[in-house]
Parts: C-alpha cells; sequence; structure tokens
C-alpha cells in the first residue's frame, strides 16, 4: 500500500504527499465553491470533498505496516482513510451529476462521471484484493491514480470556468 511508504527513515516523503494531497482537496474545494456551484447537488459534492482533504492527518499518522502491531497511529490512519474514500466517492458522484446541471460544466459532465465511475470500479476492485496472495498494492496504486485523474482533470476545467458572482 503506498501508507506503507510513510513508515521508515524516508517516510517524510509520504507523508508530504499525504499532506499536499489534503491541501490539494481544500484548494480544489474553495476553487470550486468561489467559481459559484448551483445545483444543491453539486454543493453536497463540494462538502463530501472537503472530508477527502482530512488526508492530511495522515501526514502525522503513520499507518501500522503489515504483521507489526497495530498502533494508535496506525488505527487513526485507517480510519482517516475509509472516511476519505468513503466521501471521495459520493462526492464525484454528485459533482458530476451536479455540473450537467451548469450551462458553465455542462461540457464536463461525461468526463467527470466517467472518471468518477473508474474511481468506483478501481476502489471496489481494491477491496476485492485485500488480502494476502492479491495484487493489493498494485490496485492501491491504480486507486490512487484514478483519484489524480480526477482531480487534475477537475482543476483543469475549474480553471476554464468563469466565476459566478451571483452564487450565494
Amino acid at each position: 500500500m503506498i501508507s506503507d511508504y510513510a513508515v521508515g527513515q524516508y517516510g517524510w516523503v509520504m507523508a508530504t504527499v499525504f499532506f499536499v494531497w489534503g491541501v490539494g482537496c481544500l484548494m480544489l474545494l474553495l476553487g470550486l465553491i468561489r467559481a459559484g456551484l448551483r445545483s444543491g447537488i453539486a454543493k453536497l459534492g463540494a462538502a463530501m470533498l472537503g472530508l477527502v482533504s482530512l488526508c492530511t492527518v495522515n501526514a502525522f499518522f503513520p499507518t501500522d505496516l503489515p504483521d507489526a502491531p497495530e498502533t494508535r497511529s496506525g488505527f487513526i490512519h485507517g480510519v482517516v482513510f475509509l472516511v476519505a474514500m468513503a466521501s471521495f466517492i459520493p462526492a464525484t458522484l454528485l459533482l458530476g451529476v451536479g455540473f450537467g446541471r451548469d450551462s458553465r460544466w455542462r461540457r464536463y459532465r461525461s468526463t467527470a462521471l466517467t472518471l468518477a465511475l473508474l474511481n468506483v470500479a478501481a476502489v471496489v476492485l481494491q477491496f476485492l484484493t485485500l488480502h494476502r496472495g492479491m495484487p493489493y498494492g498494485l490496485v492501491n496504486r491504480f486507486v490512487f491514480a484514478m483519484m489524480m485523474a480526477w482531480f487534475i482533470a477537475t482543476a483543469i476545467r475549474l480553471r476554464a470556468v468563469p466565476r459566478d458572482f451571483s452564487a450565494s
């Protein structure tokens, strides 16, 4: 798992990734709010995206390595991971649907929903491979890559969307 990289002498590198990832989620959320999300579905999706930014916490609580004793740090890391994943999937789906209700985002809707569905498939695959003998580490990297694809594509689209000064 990518979280295992946060343990050991060079764990600070992965911890930095978790921190920057969480801050990036928060910045994307603020950008979406500033652009003026119009539909309630998109606003709910954005709120759930805010929960994903909690992954900054994992920068300070490394996971427990396989076959190592369980620690409070590993427990916190696992809970934050589950909250982030349980928030990310509905956030991307809700935002994708909400984008279709806003003329400024409508052209991006199919891309957002396709990437959201790829993320759903990646997460399902991740949970199906979470036992010995399965390539769960490889699948975990695929999940991470799919999440980054959604974030990057949405951030690129956000740059092209004019701000809505009339939105509250």
